[in-house]
């Protein structure tokens, strides 16, 4: 996607000569919307540091993280034991994304059985085409989405407007996005949008990241408090609520960011269709009961006691919200019941929460 109307991704390697992938290069998600700034990992610690503070972050983006981290810990030590650690490293970093998990047991299947002189070439190789793999399903995504929007679109209204939260954008992927893809591509198929983007408290992925994305490429939006979604929908300010996921149970309960639950409540009791777009890869098909079986990360108070942002000097400053000694919770997920989910706009296609088992024993989904 573009920045300052250039091409990035979200995570590339880089290469020294004629040796091969040496570091790989993220976006600082950290920094932005103030800064844009790229930084280069050179080993797995250093990966394991970056999805951990989320200087990548979003379920594919972590997903194609791992396998670099994969690629850089193959690099230093070949061995089935270094694997292995390198594996259960990555794993913990963050716990609820199926992503990540995916893509380290992906990396080891294909890593093993090769002798150790030849591992690291071919994790490297790897990495690369799982992020080849994840920009062709969010282009897929994309589309499905497109067509979707097409068929929904209110009659009488001249701006179809659609409310996300979190971030789900391309910053969240390799490139294009998941529940951003469907906007982009409606975007540049003619239709006027308005996206109501919500700010996403505690760490503000909305506020910061989706407007920002959004405004590099040109799309209408406004960014709102994270309590005025039901007072749009109740006004009909609202045709659609469209967010990703970093965990869909087979039974197609979405694991999203916290307050998506509340989003979608307000949205069933408004009429107003609530779909979760994701990759195939975030469907976990081991999980049956999404409230009882997937972990939900609880992280440090600190990201809802204090708040970042630019003062009017421009520089960076951190301010505490609330009184000293008081206690705070911060679980970064929730889960939404497949009972108030629309549908799952996947490459593959748009599904009820009912038929993603039928899609996958038709092998339309792997």
């Amino acid at each position: 996607m573009l920045v300052n109307n250039q091409h990035y991704r979200t995570i590339w390697p880089q290469r020294i000569l004629t040796n091969g992938p040496a570091s790989v290069a993220i976006v600082d998600q950290t920094k932005l919307p103030h800064a844009f700034e790229v930084l280069s990992l050179s080993n797995l610690p250093q990966m394991v540091h970056a999805i951990k503070t989320m200087q990548v972050r979003g379920a594919p983006l972590i997903g194609a993280a791992a396998a670099y981290g994969m690629a850089l810990a193959a690099q230093e030590d070949a061995t089935d034991g270094a694997l292995q650690a390198a594996a259960t490293s990555l794993r913990l970093s963050r716990p609820t994304a199926v992503n990540l998990n995916w893509a380290v047991s992906r990396m080891l299947d294909l890593m093993l059985p090769q002798p150790h002189a030849a591992r690291a070439q071919i994790a490297w190789a790897e990495a690369e085409k799982i992020c080849d793999e994840d920009v062709l399903q969010n282009q897929a995504i994309g589309q499905h989405g497109l067509a979707l929007m097409q068929q929904t679109a209110p009659k009488n209204a001249q701006i179809y407007h659609v409310l996300t939260h979190c971030n789900a954008g391309w910053l969240a992927t390799v490139d294009v996005g998941t529940a951003l893809a469907p906007i982009y591509a409606a975007h540049e198929a003619g239709i006027k949008l308005h996206v109501w983007v919500d700010e996403t408290r505690p760490r503000n992925q909305g506020a910061s990241l989706t407007a920002w994305e959004l405004g590099q490429h040109g799309i209408d939006h406004t960014v709102i408090s994270d309590n005025a979604g039901g007072h749009l929908m109740q006004q009909g300010l609202v045709d659609m609520v469209l967010v990703g996921a970093d965990r869909v149970s087979s039974a197609g309960d979405v694991c999203n960011k916290i307050g998506t639950y509340l989003k979608a409540l307000a949205a069933f009791d408004n009429g107003v269709p609530f779909y979760a777009a994701v990759p195939s890869p975030t469907i976990d098909w081991s999980i049956k009961d999404a409230l009882l079986e997937i972990e939900i990360e609880q992280r440090h108070g600190d990201e809802v006691a204090y708040m970042q942002g630019q003062a009017a000097n421009g520089d960076m400053h951190s301010v505490r919200l609330i009184p000293a000694g008081s206690n705070t919770a911060n679980p970064a997920f929730d889960v939404t019941p497949a009972r108030l989910v629309t549908g799952i706009i996947t490459e593959r296609g748009v599904f009820s929460p009912a038929d993603l088992v039928s899609m996958r024993l038709n092998n339309a989904c792997d």
